[in-house]
């Protein structure tokens, strides 16, 4: 079952968990707009949204966001339908963010 988390759980979770992955499930042109550092974006309305899920590591845990936390919530179900067992949602997604947002020229492309 995934848990729903706040900005402070969500960053002190992910700085001090080994196996932290961070996915934005926005869309491209949100993306854009700023991530979370370390983010991975995967586009939960792209028709591949679900293949590319499946290639994840499911051992990992997953920090999961969008932009008011309901695209991320439905991604959280249906990552653990697919039997991944670490998921964190950000409550609130970008919307309540309180960190930093970097551009995507600061990050590595997905």
């Amino acid at each position: 079952m995934y848990k729903n988390i706040s900005n402070q759980e969500f960053k002190q979770k992910v700085s001090q968990d080994p196996k932290a992955a961070i996915l934005d499930v926005r869309t491209e042109r949100e993306c854009r707009d700023g991530i979370i550092r370390g983010a991975r974006c995967l586009d939960i309305m792209a028709s591949d949204f679900e293949a590319s899920v499946r290639r994840l590591d499911k051992t990992r845990s997953y920090y999961i966001y969008c932009r008011s936390g309901n695209r991320s919530s439905v991604a959280c179900r249906m990552m653990q339908d697919m039997g991944f067992k670490n998921l964190y949602n950000l409550e609130g997604g970008t919307l309540g963010w309180d960190g930093e947002l970097v551009g995507r020229s600061e990050v590595k492309a997905s």
